[in-house]
């Protein structure tokens, strides 16, 4: 073998080398930049399932520019996404505006653990929502005493707002016949079925469930008003007063009065600020497209996606609103 052909063979070698030790580097740099997002929403039969798939959409729209994958889980809802973001095993999570307010001060449910939340933006209006079956002579709040309830799961912002109301009006679970703790996508068909009176839903609407009890069996929804419900609006003043709006369900004609959060998205404080701008970027800047993907989020503008937050803003999220002039 002559000299030259020895030194040929042994660049190709190193070339080689080079080749596969830079195959390694992008592919450790590629890992290092892409990221799975998971996203807590809500029952399946509830708004916050399709409204964080409509959210990981537009996410994973862009997935080859930002590296970011995003995918929704069904889950027990708000107090159940906090936790579970706090602890790390949820990136993001869809949680009533009351729980976030909650969990930041560390106050009822969350006294032990205040967890490390930030918030992202706040999305639709949720509704106090009292459905119940027109046999059962229920009219107004007060006429639930005695009847068979549901609740809402243990974890969810459904019981802790109507727990919250319950100590308004001295009540215990004890004061209904039965009181029901099925989820949300078993309660129209509970209803419906007689074998509950009534249920609580805090929730967008228009709603399917909702619009599944008016349609499938005499139902309509109950006003929250009144002395007391006045008494509860001023110590909890992070519930604004709301309408729901008349002629949207079967046997509910004129407009409702009663109260609710926004429904918001939160993450904990660990989340990387790149990471937190690419998930408001995506939604913000494709806000027609995310305004069409349920009627809930029809009539919603930026301005008012970052109002009902009471956890402070993530960095990332901050710095994409300053770019956008939101801020």
């Amino acid at each position: 073998m002559s000299v030259f052909s020895g030194f040929k063979k042994f660049a190709a070698g190193v070339a080689g080398i080079i080749v596969l030790m830079s195959f390694a580097i992008l592919s450790i740099a590629e890992r290092a930049y892409a990221a799975d997002i998971s996203i807590g929403t809500g029952g399946v039969a509830g708004v916050y399932y399709p409204v964080g798939g409509a959210i990981c959409r537009l996410i994973n729209k862009n997935t080859e520019k930002h590296g970011l994958k995003c995918t929704e889980q069904a889950t027990a809802a708000s107090v159940f996404n906090v936790n579970e973001v706090s602890a790390g095993n949820l990136d993001i999570g869809i949680v009533q505006g009351d729980i976030q307010h909650n969990a930041f001060r560390g106050t009822q449910q969350f006294q032990r653990s205040k967890p490390n939340l930030r918030a992202l933006f706040s999305m639709h209006a949720e509704a106090f929502t009292v459905v119940a079956r027109n046999d059962a002579k229920i009219n107004k709040f007060e006429d639930l005493a005695g009847k068979r309830v549901n609740l809402g799961e243990a974890g969810s912002g459904n019981r802790n707002t109507m727990q919250l109301l319950m100590n308004e009006y001295k009540w215990t679970t004890k004061t209904f016949s039965m009181a029901g703790d099925i989820s949300t996508a078993e309660m129209a068909g509970a209803l419906c079925d007689n074998k509950i009176d009534a249920y609580v839903y805090v929730v967008g609407h228009p709603n399917a469930s909702i619009r599944d009890a008016a349609n499938n069996c005499n139902s309509h929804i109950i006003p929250v008003e009144g002395p007391q419900a006045e008494g509860f609006f001023k110590k909890y003043t992070y519930y604004p007063k709301a309408i729901i709006q008349g002629g949207l369900y079967k046997g509910t004609d004129k407009d409702v009065n009663t109260f609710g959060p926004r429904a918001t998205l939160v993450t904990n404080d660990k989340l990387s600020d790149d990471v937190a701008y690419q998930i408001v970027k995506s939604v913000f800047d494709n806000f027609d497209e995310f305004k069409k993907q349920h009627p809930v989020l029809e009539k919603l503008t930026k301005e008012e996606m970052l109002t009902g937050n009471t956890a402070p803003f993530h960095p990332g999220a901050i710095r994409y609103f300053k770019e956008a002039g939101l801020m």
